[in-house]
């Protein structure tokens, strides 16, 4: 059995204890148990909040989004504040446990505080830089865990794959002959399983056979609709663009699921699926069917899919749902590697 390995902040919580046993010792000669207690409590409190502070709200809010000069702002205003508050809570505790005398708070003395937090900050440059390592070794090992389990259930379904394409042709062959048009749903279904097989495995597939798939699927789902519906697929894209195997199927699958009423005779679909320079744009809106649909960003189907992007591009892609008015939308953009 293998051991599953530490997570990010089980590795952070160990982290923050080495840091507490370290202060502590290095002071305790000096110092006695109390006052190394006390000293130890408020260098770390104070590490946390230069350190996540920068990390969790100055570095994203500001940094990652080319605002320099309002990040370096930020910057030295929280270690002036953080260096500060850290000189002010240790003379009011130091007077508390009369470590020292008491004597007012002099400005100049509590400045004092604020230069060891610069390296402090540079720390935290080191610490972003070693959670973002740690997660993403994390990523990787959930990708190659989920491609293992994915080829070994691919291998679980695969029961003479090829002797079932053979029987749908024949049977498709027959069928023709009497109806026409039962006989291109088998050549969809057949179409649809050969995807599965042959396609879905692979990293990147062509736009063009997850379109060929998409459209496959909607054409025998129509069989479910007793009016049908009207499904309006725009496409405009370059043909020879790749993409990862099902990313777009998310979408499509909860319109029919959720955004079909199948006794109403306005059931409209518009779907498009657009290249707008170097990012592949897919849009879905459908009016929404009470009281059985569900909020589609609560799903399983979404926050699934959301965890395979963010494995996929990082944080390079947008995706937004909007579930208010009468009509439901969603929207994906996603970068062309």
């Amino acid at each position: 059995m293998l051991r599953k390995a530490p997570s990010i902040i089980q590795l952070q919580v160990l982290t923050w204890i080495a840091v507490l046993l370290l202060i502590f010792f290095s002071v305790l000669p000096m110092a006695g148990v109390l006052k190394s207690v006390v000293r130890t409590v408020v260098d770390t409190t104070s590490y946390a909040i230069i350190i996540y502070g920068n990390i969790l709200w100055l570095y994203p809010l500001f940094y990652q989004k080319r605002r320099f000069v309002a990040y370096g702002i930020s910057v030295a205003f929280l270690l002036v504040l953080t260096g500060m508050l850290k000189g002010y809570v240790s003379i009011i505790l130091y007077e508390y446990f009369k470590f020292i005398k008491p004597e007012p708070v002099d400005l100049l003395e509590l400045l004092s505080y604020v230069p060891g937090g610069i390296l402090i900050y540079v720390l935290s440059l080191v610490f972003r830089i070693a959670i973002a390592y740690f997660s993403l070794k994390q990523q990787t090992e959930e990708i190659l865990l989920q491609k293992s389990q994915a080829e070994l259930n691919l291998l679980k379904s695969q029961v003479q794959p090829h002797f079932l394409f053979n029987a749908l042709n024949n049977i498709y062959y027959r069928v023709y002959k009497v109806d026409p048009s039962s006989a291109g749903l088998i050549e969809r279904l057949s179409d649809i399983m050969r995807y599965f097989v042959d396609e879905s495995p692979k990293e990147l597939v062509p736009v063009s056979t997850e379109v060929a798939f998409i459209e496959n699927y909607m054409e025998l789902e129509r069989i479910r609709i007793r009016h049908g519906a009207s499904i309006d697929f725009e496409k405009s894209y370059n043909p020879d663009l790749r993409i990862p195997p099902m990313l777009l199927m998310t979408f499509v699958e909860n319109i029919f699921k959720h955004g079909i009423d199948k006794s109403e005779k306005q059931n409209r679909v518009t779907i498009s699926l657009a290249q707008q320079r170097d990012y592949l744009v897919f849009k879905t809106s459908n009016r929404k069917v009470e009281p059985t649909t569900d909020n589609l960003s609560g799903g399983f189907g979404i926050a699934n899919l959301t965890k395979r992007l963010r494995m996929l591009y990082g944080e390079k892609f947008e995706l937004t749902i909007d579930n208010e008015g009468e009509l439901f939308t969603a929207f994906l953009k996603i970068p062309l590697k």
